[in-house]
This record gives C-alpha cells, structure tokens and sequence, in this order.
C-alpha cells in the first residue's frame, strides 16, 4: 500500500525519486521521505504529501546519484516524520524502505532491546533495519547476505530497498507477498525500483518482476544478480511493457478519477475487442482451449475478490449462473481461507483484482491452488503476482487506473466476466448461437451507449448539489443491480464520506425502511425489466414517509420518472448487461457530491490504491 522507488546509476538520484514518488502518491500519502548515498547518507522526511518532502529537500542531494524514497501509509504509528521512511538503523550505516507489514516485529523489537538497540518511530519498519544491522554485525556478513539471514526470521509480507553506507555501489532489494519491479537497461551502468512500472516507464520499458523470497543485487556496471533468502541463484525474465504515460496524466480533467470515469467508453472498447476474434462475433481468451474442459465441467465457480472487484464478482454471480448455469460462489478474500473452505480439484476458484497484487485475494488463491483447485484470474495489470500465479488469466485492458477509488477497472471486469459468462454458455449448451450473437452484438454497442450516459453529466452534477450536506444515503437494486447499489454505496462513502449502505430492494421492509424519513435519502437503480413493476412500489414506499429519492431510469421511463425527486436516465439494454451502463451515473453522482464538499476525491483519506497488506 506504501510507495517504493529507489535509483542507482549515473544520473541525479534526487529528481528521478520526487518523481517517482509523486507518480505513486495514490498508493500512499499519510507522509514521505528521501534518502541519498554518497559518502553519508542526506535523509528528508516529511509528514503530508510529496510536496511537503519536496519543499525541504536541498542542494546538497546534487550530483547524488543513488538514492531510495517511500510514500507512506501509515499502520504502525501515526503518519508523523517520525515514523515515515526511510530509516536508519542505530549505528547509522543502514536505511532501508518498507511496503507492508512485519508480523513478529513486537518479539524483534523485544529481542533488541535487551542487546541494547533503541527506537525512535513506533513502526515495524525500525524495527527490521536494526535487526538486520544485528544479524549483520554478529555474523560479519555483506549487507545482501546480512539481509538474507535477517529475513530467514521475519513473518509477514514486504517489499524492500535497502542502502548500506559501507557498500555505496550497491542497493539490495527484495520482496514477499508486496510487489516491487526493477528497471532494466542494456549496459547495466542503471537500475530503477519501484512498487509497480508507473515511475520506471518513462526511463526504461524493460522491468524484472520479482518473486516471493528473491533478494536482488542491483550494483553498477554489473547484472543484477538474484537469489532467494537461502542463497539459491535463481534466474530471471525481463518483461518490456507498453503502457502509456498520458494514462498517468489528468490532461484536462481536474482529477484522475473524472478522467477514468470519461475512460470508460475506450477501455471497455479495449477490453471487448481484446476477447473477440478478428472478425468481433465470437468471443476469444488465450489459453483457454487448455482449461476448456475443466470450465465446461466445473460443479462450481468460486470467486474471490475485495472491495469493488468483489461487487463486479456478485456480477458475475449473476451473469454465469443465468447464461452457463454454473453455481457461483462469491467470497470476500479476507475471510475465505480462515474459515477452512471445501475447495476440490473440481472448483474453479476466479480471483479478480485490479492490481493483481491484492494481499487478501493472492492468499485465498494461493490457499484455493494448494487444494488442487484450477485457478483463475481476472486482472487488469500484465507481469503481476496473480497473473504469474494462475492456471489462466484473463486481462482487462483498462490501462492504468490511479484514482484510488476504482471505476474504469470495475467496468473493464464486468466486461470480461459478461464475455466469459457468454462463452461457457456456448460451450455448455445451456444458450443456444443465436443468443450469443445476439449478446456480442449488443455488448458491442456498450462503449457507445455509456458516452450517452457520461453526456447527462451536467445533470448528474446539479443532482449532486442537493445533497452535499447529507450525512447517509441508502442505494437499492434487485436482481443483477443489487451489487450496482453496493458498489454505488462504496464510491459514495469513499471519496465523499457520507454514510452509505447499499441493499436489495426487496430487502428494504426487513430493517431499512425504519430509518427513511425526509433528511435520508434514497437511491434506486430502477433499470430492470422484470423487476420494474415491484421496484415502482418499493419507490412508492419511500415517498409514503416523506423519503427523497433520486433514481436511475430507462430513458423512455414513465412512472419512476414521476415518482421520484430526480432521475438519471439511461439506455435501455439487456438485463445481463445493465450493471456496466447503471453504475457509470453512480460514479458522476458520487464524484461530484464530493468535489462539492471540498474531498480530495483521487486520494480519499485513510484509502490507498493497492492494498497489499493484510
């Protein structure tokens, strides 16, 4: 969830940092730091974001040309400069970064203590520089081995970089269960890291991506040279990447999540057309000829997902069940492998994760594969942990997404889950070649028809105005619009901070409803055809006791339209396809209540982008 980057090579380490760091502020930004190495290390931590550091760094970093800096959110300790990284072991000549968290650190940093050692943060990060600088001058060790031997004692997960005053040529870094990438170019005289390839790309587009348990040597004028905590020399594979640094930019939007919601026709286009054949009327995913039989005869899907990927699962829930007649199974990663699941070498078990790096989803799929189970993956970033992990995966082509609040990602999944539902329709025979045309057909057209709905966005915008003083919202949806009003809920609370809840319509008379009354209001997703009749008369509930009501509706909607305060109107399509078109005015909806109420809307507090800590 914190921020890496480090450099060493050639140029001024300083600059490069700063702007790596403020390319991964989404992942955290609680506070942040730098530390350079020349003949001592020059270190400047700055509680805040990266302009705070950036205002008190100094011209003594010129002309330095290897350095390590970290974007923070905060777990053990507040977000003072106290406790942001880098730090400093206690005699001074090792630093490191940290991304994650060191389970044992309590017993370590009690072990320390009684040798003497002593802290200054109240952070786990502390207490492992000092331990490796223990480990190091017990046993006499180069600091990649003293970092080596420390680690064969460490619980928990982290990505590292860590600078040794004695070894000024060198960097070492590893990582478990957090991601790290290395930077790569072809005389070996530079190397760049960092928590993903948003800071190296505009350096180098050449990356090695590590694996649990390697620790790298990143040393000038050398290869870098891998082995795992044990000291076993494992190879490595270089991956060019293609990703585009205008994605990283606002260009003209005033914030990243506005500009991934404006998006959102082109990557689902992208997306859709990665997984159609050349001709666009049959549905295509690499490798899955390998895994064909097993989808086809799979007794059960067992999805695994947090947060918005766990509400495009529910979509999925709904849409393989209906087309495939397959029985799903969503599960909440975090709980899924503690409480001891029945997972068989007949499930398939689908993880979905925008990053593909998400602790709690990796765990439960790593659990699901120790079970014999096939494992899936849906992912929207190439090179990740699940990527690498799984029997199959399925890409989302969405592009980076930095906005900490997930939106083109949760259409770019819905997408792919709706053309995997198709498919293993097909191939069961439980949807005849007519409708699955049909589907591709009408997907096709979705690009098109959410520039419609991001047209209405002067609209959305005075909707939002009215409530930019309530203090809890209520979002209803049934059948496949159910985890729409979740996820409406979610973007709401996120990035606005107004208590939302999301919940079945039906549900509304079993609790709910006690708590409708004029300052509450309620949002309805009223799009179905089948549910329309029944949705009308839950609207007419709400206003039975003096309830606002804001509603998204069909665009040839009759009585919503007049029952409620305001609507949103939409295209009309299929039922299975509704989700991607019905949460694209719940995204405006929530953006703009919190731009009205003055919220840092693509770095909310308390939230990062990437959660890669349990």
């Amino acid at each position: 969830m914190c921020g890496i980057v480090g450099y060493i090579g050639g140029k001024e380490a300083a600059p490069i940092l700063v702007n790596g760091l403020k390319k991964l502020e989404y992942r955290g930004y609680d506070s942040a730091g730098i530390a350079v190495l020349e003949n001592d290390f020059l270190v400047y931590k700055q509680s805040g974001k990266v302009s705070n550091l950036e205002a008190i760094i100094d011209a003594k970093v010129k002309q330095v040309t290897t350095g390590i800096a970290h974007t923070r959110w905060a777990t053990h300790g507040e977000p003072t400069q106290e406790n942001a990284h880098p730090h400093t072991s206690n005699n001074g000549e090792i630093i490191l970064v940290h991304n994650g968290i060191i389970e044992n650190y309590k017993f370590l940093k009690d072990e320390l203590i009684r040798k003497g050692f002593h802290f200054l943060s109240q952070t786990d990060t502390e207490v492992l520089v000092n331990y490796i600088q223990y480990i190091q001058d017990k046993n006499q060790l180069n600091i990649e081995d003293a970092l080596k031997k420390a680690l064969q004692s460490v619980n928990g997960a982290y990505a590292l970089a860590v600078l040794d005053k004695k070894e000024p040529n060198k960097m070492v870094v590893t990582r478990k269960g957090s991601p790290l990438a290395i930077g790569v170019t072809d005389t070996n005289d530079e190397f760049y890291v960092a928590s993903d390839a948003i800071p190296i790309v505009e350096h180098t587009q050449s990356l090695v991506y590590l694996n649990d348990d390697e620790v790298v040597t990143l040393e000038r004028g050398k290869k870098l040279k891998v082995q795992d905590i044990y000291g076993v020399t494992k190879g490595y594979k270089v991956k060019n990447i293609d990703l585009d640094l205008n994605q990283v930019n606002k260009g003209k939007y005033e914030h990243y999540m506005l500009k991934e919601i404006f998006e959102q026709p082109s990557t689902i286009e992208n997306t859709l057309y990665s997984h159609l054949n050349n001709e666009n009327t049959q549905i295509s995913f690499d490798k899955l000829e390998e895994l064909k039989e097993k989808l086809i005869k799979a007794k059960r899907i067992i999805i695994v997902s947090c947060g918005t990927s766990w509400h495009a699962g529910i979509v999925g829930e709904y849409v393989i069940e209906e087309l495939a007649r397959i029985p799903v199974e969503v599960e909440y990663a975090s709980e899924f492998r503690y409480r001891n699941p029945i997972i068989t070498d007949e499930d398939i078990v689908m993880a979905i994760s925008q990053s593909g790096e998400t602790a709690d989803t990796l765990a439960a799929l790593r659990y699901s594969k120790s079970m014999g189970a096939t494992t899936f993956c849906i992912c929207n970033v190439f090179g990740s942990s699940m990527s690498r992990e799984c029997d199959f995966t399925a890409y989302t082509y969405a592009g980076a997404e930095v906005g900490v609040a997930s939106t083109k990602a949760f259409t770019a999944q819905v997408a792919v889950i709706t053309l995997l539902g198709i498919q293993l329709g097909l191939e069961r025979g439980t949807i005849s070649k007519d409708t699955a045309d049909g589907l591709v057909k009408e997907i096709k057209s979705l690009p098109l028809e959410v520039n419609k709905v991001l047209n209405t966005e002067k609209h959305i915008k005075s909707v939002a105005k009215n409530f930019v003083k309530s203090s809890s919202f209520l979002f209803l949806g049934r059948g496949i619009n159910f985890p729409i009003a979740l996820e409406g809920a979610l973007k709401l609370k996120e990035i606005s901070y107004i208590h939302a809840e999301g919940y079945p319509a039906a549900e509304m008379k079993h609790g709910p409803i006690a708590l409708i009354e004029e300052s509450l209001p309620t949002l309805m997703i009223a799009t179905n055809n089948n549910f329309y009749d029944k949705l009308v008369s839950n609207a007419q509930e709400i206003k039975a006791r003096k309830g606002p009501i804001v509603a998204v509706v069909n665009e040839d909607d009759d009585e919503m339209t007049h029952t409620a305060d305001f609507v949103f109107k939409v295209p009309r399509v299929s039922d299975i396809l509704q989700p991607i078109i019905a949460v694209v005015p719940l995204q405006l909806f929530s953006y703009h209540v919190a731009v009205y109420r003055g919220c840092n809307v693509d770095q909310p507090r308390n939230l990062a982008k990437s959660v890669t800590v349990e």
